[in-house]
């Protein structure tokens, strides 16, 4: 790299024997702008079926857009979950829950009324959860509403343990009653 330098500082007087004729370099470059401006532009606006089709296709985008936004709602977790802790502890009661009011629905010798009101107090219990679950939407990390939520699932559970253990308590009365000596 050094010679070449070296080279063109010793005939620098050489590169500097052909000028530039400013003249012929700037009418070669208006004739190739001329050339440019024979380029047929299409106006695609101006054309009906093109306008028609695009307000169509933004139609059904909108539309679409719409239905995704109702049907899905991108802020929560899942469906009005604040959290994925809330969802998991959510699943696992629930099927608690679940579980043991069918083990109540289905018990043999429990009277209707007694059923009635066990169904209506658990029913107290959802409608508390559902307004405990608002709330948790409404203050996102509030850790008392979901030590709240844990409580209203206890209690449920608690309630159908307790209910079940009359039940058998009664049933094992019955039994030791044609066994007395």
């Amino acid at each position: 790299m050094d010679n070449f330098e070296k080279y063109i500082k010793e005939n620098k007087e050489a590169f500097n024997i052909h000028k530039v004729d400013k003249d012929k370099l700037w009418q070669g470059i208006t004739s190739q702008l001329e050339e440019d401006d024979q380029v047929k532009v299409i106006p695609l606006w101006k054309s009906r079926k093109l306008r028609v089709a695009a307000s169509i296709i933004l139609l059904l985008g909108l539309s679409l857009t719409t239905f995704l936004m109702v049907s899905n709602p991108v802020s929560q977790v899942g469906e009005g979950y604040a959290s994925e802790e809330l969802l998991d502890i959510d699943m696992y009661y629930k099927n608690l829950v679940y579980q043991q009011v069918q083990l109540v629905k289905n018990h043999p010798t429990l009277a209707a009324e007694d059923k009635e009101e066990f169904l209506s107090f658990m029913d107290e219990l959802d409608y508390e959860y559902e307004q405990l679950r608002l709330e948790m939407q409404n203050n996102l990390d509030n850790e008392l509403v979901l030590e709240a939520i844990v409580n209203n699932y206890k209690k449920r559970i608690e309630l159908i343990e307790n209910l079940l253990k009359q039940i058998n308590a009664s049933k094992n009365e019955t039994d030791y009653e044609g066994y007395i000596l």
